[in-house]
């Protein structure tokens, strides 16, 4: 892709998200993050925050008290810092956590499905205000390091800074000793070209980021992106026996597709727009 199809693509979207900011109180400021984030508990140790505002973030997922020592929980995708319409996502986050008594300083590891701004631009933060480390896929890591640095560029935000401590592989990844967690890692490319999914097949829980949502599926007009590759990784995440799809983003339809009959019926409508 050239230069100037790749400014057109990101100039096309960006257009999309022009408003009228308008100046916000700090009182209503203060009491808006309880609206800005669902919280959904799917197990007894995996909270789901679903996104809520008005401009772009994504959804973020918590494993709680996993790990060992002071910073336990394990986080999927932190999203913005602060999105478009100059919503504070990291801070309506981290606030909404501590009504169910979870503090985000205590993770300790980050794991993210892909390196969009609206999934890893809190990791720098994150990083600053806890012990963590981050897992990433290493065909993200190589993508996030080229072309999907100037993504952060053409859409005027900062580029964060981090250094994954680890590659997410293919298959089986185990986290904890005494809450132990299993995930099955899946690369699936298509809405970016290192994006992962994790499958806890113990609770039957399919986290998708940004690779298929509740009767939708991701872009592929950003640069890494691949219709081709897209259909054959939904076709891969169908064959799973999830109850539970948990994806980045809310759509019309919902957030989380419940019970394993409405997972196969999402799969199969998805499809027919690939």
């Amino acid at each position: 892709m050239t230069d100037l199809a790749f400014k057109q693509i990101l100039a096309y979207n960006l257009n999309r998200f022009k408003v009228t900011l308008p100046v916000v109180c700090r009182k209503i400021h203060t009491m808006a993050y309880l609206s800005r984030y669902q919280s959904v508990k799917v197990a007894d140790n995996l909270y789901c925050y679903i996104w809520q505002g008005r401009g772009n973030n994504c959804n973020t997922c918590i494993f709680v008290n996993v790990l060992r020592g002071g910073h336990p929980h394990i986080l999927i995708d932190p999203g913005h810092v602060t999105n478009e319409f100059r919503e504070p996502c990291f801070e309506y986050l981290a606030k909404t956590m501590e009504k169910d008594d979870i503090r985000i300083e205590d993770t300790g590891l980050i794991i993210n499905t892909h390196t969009h701004p609206d999934h890893c631009e809190a990791n720098e933060l994150l990083l600053q205000k806890s012990r963590a480390i981050v897992a990433l896929s290493k065909e993200e890591d190589e993508f996030r390091q080229t072309i999907g640095e100037r993504l952060y560029t053409l859409f005027g935000a900062k580029t964060p800074q981090f250094n994954a401590f680890f590659h997410l592989k293919e298959g089986n990844l185990s986290l904890g000793i005494k809450n132990k967690i299993s995930f099955q890692i899946l690369l699936t490319p298509g809405h970016s070209p290192g994006s992962i999914c994790l499958y806890w097949q113990e609770q039957k829980v399919l986290i998708t980021g940004d690779v298929v949502f509740y009767g939708s599926i991701g872009r592929t007009d950003f640069p890494g992106g691949s219709l081709s590759q897209l259909k054959k990784s939904i076709d891969r995440l169908s064959e799973l026996d999830a109850e539970y799809l948990v994806p980045g983003h809310s759509t019309e339809f919902g957030a989380i597709v419940q019970g394993k009959q409405n997972v196969e019926r999402n799969f199969q409508g998805v499809k027919l727009f690939i």
